[in-house]
């Protein structure tokens, strides 16, 4: 059986009321007291609580998005997806109650909000409705008292806030030169590599405001001199290229490799240089340079093909943005460089990074440019240079006789395209600026800056 104590006063031994109770109103100790809940204990109110005060915060109603007229609930906050005309009619006033509200498809622009005070009462100590035109506003009301009513206690703006954007890059470093025929010439039939483009490398980043970016272009190798140098005709490899900043993840393309020499191998790089024809009795062909190295993903070339490994042979074609470079067709014929990359950052489909050719012997047999700037080699001539700007690699010089150098590598290029509405215009180094579509694109001929 239970039993039931019913009592109206509960006092401490020093007389004290603790609990006292008069006409349903109870009241916990007396005044001066220090009333604790002690930790673990959980109080649940099931009821109104009155003068505790508000923290000013709202319980944000995620589960339930507004998308017509409603009525909003002391304590509650709502997100708003307008897509008309909607009215968020506010509670009666009581003193201490708190709404909040908030854009969640950035529309009220185009759709404008109504708030609306219940009956006459007022909202900013005006008996009127307010409405909402910002996109991305929100809002916390609390009412204070009937000669203001409804007061704003906090309010943001979407649109104010630092806002993150794409940022997309093409980044393509300096091309390597082609190789010479080495010797000075002499009679010595044979054709040098072709220079490798630079790595191709591209890159998406969301990215906040006022971040420099720094932009880095590469230039391309110097062809090989016949007769000069050492070994005799080698290059030199192109230069990186690069855009980095605060919270960028830093994209560098690597140089593209040189074109060998007779009797040398191609060098590795952003894609490899080709080798040289053999001339030294060995019968070993040698090979052309590695490309994608140091290595990225996605890959950022090609490898360099490799030089004809009979006495007085043609060589092998520089790697290209999207193609191994060929290797030397046959004694005579050199190989083609490899084609390089098609791109549409810039609102057209251009290719970029193509490898040199190689030498070839008497009779028009050098190997042609990759497509996307990558330079001719030469017979009985020297070698073209590659295109300025996208990274080809240098034509390889080729034939008996003097004088028949490399082909300079082509300088690299980056390109950033970004949101014409996030376009800061804050730029060094005065890169071309164009727009294409909703894009504002910057093309990067010399090193320079954006600022998001």
């Amino acid at each position: 059986m239970t039993s039931i104590i019913k009592v109206d006063t509960v006092q401490d031994t020093d007389g004290n009321n603790i609990i006292n109770e008069n006409a349903n109103t109870i009241t916990i100790g007396a005044s001066g007291d220090t009333i604790t809940i002690p930790a673990g204990a959980t109080i649940t109110n099931n009821g109104t609580a009155n003068n505790f005060g508000r923290t000013g915060a709202v319980d944000w109603q995620t589960g339930s998005i507004k998308t017509s007229t409603f009525t909003a609930a002391n304590g509650e906050g709502y997100f708003v997806n307008a897509s008309g005309s909607i009215t968020m009619n506010l509670p009666a006033g009581s003193v201490g109650a708190i709404v909040g509200v908030k854009d969640y498809a950035d529309n009220f622009a185009t759709h404008p909000f109504t708030i609306s005070a219940n009956g006459s009462e007022k909202i900013n100590g005006v008996a009127e409705d307010i409405n909402l035109t910002n996109d991305g506003i929100s809002l916390t009301l609390v009412y204070v008292d009937a000669t203001k009513g409804w007061l704003v206690v906090n309010d943001g703006d979407q649109s104010n806030a630092p806002q993150g954007y794409e940022v997309e890059a093409l980044v393509i470093a300096g091309g390597g030169g082609g190789g010479a025929i080495g010797n000075g010439g002499g009679n010595h039939a044979k054709g040098g590599g072709g220079g490798g483009a630079g790595g191709y490398r591209t890159s998406t980043q969301l990215m906040g405001a006022g971040v420099t970016l720094t932009v880095t272009i590469g230039d391309g190798g110097a062809g090989g001199v016949d007769g000069s140098g050492s070994p005799a005709g080698e290059g030199a490899s192109g230069v990186a290229s690069s855009v980095s900043g605060t919270g960028y993840t830093t994209i560098s393309s690597a140089g593209g490799g040189r074109g060998g020499t007779e009797s040398g191998n191609g060098t590795a790089g952003g894609s490899g240089g080709g080798a040289g024809g053999q001339n030294d009795g060995s019968g070993i062909a040698y090979a052309g340079g590695a490309g994608d190295t140091p290595a990225t993903t996605p890959a950022q070339g090609n490898d360099g093909g490799n030089g004809n490994s009979a006495t007085t042979s043609a060589g092998g074609g520089g790697g290209g943005a999207g193609q191994a470079g060929q290797s030397a067709v046959s004694l005579t014929q050199g190989g083609k460089g490899g084609d390089g990359s098609a791109s549409s950052i810039s609102g057209t489909s251009v290719t970029r990074g193509g490898g040199g050719g190689a030498g070839g012997q008497t009779g028009g047999q050098q190997g042609a440019g990759g497509s996307g700037g990558g330079g001719a080699g030469g017979d009985q001539t020297a070698g073209q240079a590659g295109t300025v700007n996208t990274g080809g690699g240098g034509g390889a010089g080729g034939g008996s006789g003097n004088t028949h150098n490399g082909g300079a590598g082509g300088k690299g290029v980056v390109i950033l395209s970004v949101p014409t509405g996030n376009y800061s215009s804050t730029t060094t180094g005065s890169p071309t600026v164009s727009i294409s579509g909703s894009k504002t694109v910057m093309v990067f001929n010399s090193s320079g800056s954006y600022t998001t």
